[in-house]
């Protein structure tokens, strides 16, 4: 297959999360996958927006796509949970439903655009087991993991809804452990490896989000991982620059590092951490890196 691909990077990209712009453009290039960003891409939603007018957040998303689709690549992929499930859910809306196509096309027709449905929607995760291969990924790693204990937090966005994400399994996915495990890393099993990393919740929530994430820091912590690895920017900003907050005014020491999925496929393909963005976490990174050095 042609590793070819319309990129919506999404908003956290371009603001808070630069360190996984940085790191999936430099992972990117090294395995010889081609990302073009989407020329004019808005905001998916960020899971909020159909709550206030669900025609409106399809048809945001219808237009994204169609980008997408002008570029004629066959999928669009993304690095944010949130922004797969928003993608793909106004395209299987679309799809399904013709009446519905024809009046998301009537408003695109006013930006000079049209929604077609030929471009699929995917997430650099499945990419690289789907697309690249753990074989051909495996001959790439020139720097193995080996020793490093990884927990792996996929998210709630990107197991479910299984009938729109459908991807593997909701209740035991394993592509990240056998992205990790091609990596050389150990793979450490915790209670909380399928839980919501609170991140939609924490301004009208707060003191409940802090008491999940320390829940969320304290199951990998105590099960022996050298840090946590997620696939999506809102679950690691929850996770990492959260963490501060949710440690304090709690005696038992929460700290752990965490790593978007990019940072660490990047560590063993032997790119610089400073060109990962290491550097720009909450949660310092760089005594996991000495001790795994």
């Amino acid at each position: 297959m042609n590793l070819k691909y319309g990129f919506f990077p999404g908003c956290t990209l371009k603001s808070a999360e630069k360190e996984l712009m940085m790191s999936t453009m430099e992972v990117a290039r090294a395995l010889g996958i081609e990302l073009i960003e989407l020329d004019g891409w808005t905001c998916c939603g960020a899971s909020h927006i159909q709550d206030y007018d669900e025609f409106t957040a399809t048809l945001v998303n219808a237009r994204n796509i169609a980008l997408g689709e002008k570029l004629g690549v066959e999928k669009i992929v993304t690095v944010c949970n949130t922004c797969t499930l928003m993608l793909r859910t106004a395209k299987k809306k679309i799809d399904e439903n013709g009446e519905l196509k024809e009046k998301v096309n009537t408003g695109l027709e006013r930006v000079g655009m049209q929604y077609k449905g030929t471009a699929e929607v995917t997430h650099l995760l499945w990419v690289l087991l789907e697309d690249y291969g753990l074989e051909r990924l495996k001959e790439k790693v020139v720097r193995p993991l080996n020793g490093l204990k990884v927990a792996n937090f996929y998210g709630c966005h990107i197991l479910m809804p299984p009938n729109i994400m459908g991807f593997e399994n909701p209740k035991n996915p394993q592509s990240m452990e056998l992205i990790a495990e091609a990596l050389g890393a150990e793979t450490v099993n915790f209670d909380q490896r399928l839980a919501c990393c609170g991140f939609h919740a924490v301004f009208p929530a707060e003191k409940e989000v802090n008491k999940l994430t320390r829940i969320n820091c304290l199951s990998p912590k105590g099960a022996g991982a050298d840090c946590l690895v997620t696939p999506c920017p809102l679950c690691q900003m929850q996770l990492d620059a959260y963490q501060p907050g949710a440690q304090k005014g709690f005696d038992q020491d929460i700290t752990i590092p965490v790593l978007h999925l990019p940072q660490l496929i990047g560590l063993a393909l032997g790119i610089d951490p400073d060109k990962l963005g290491i550097q720009r976490h909450v949660v310092d990174v760089i005594p996991m890196l000495r001790a795994l050095a």
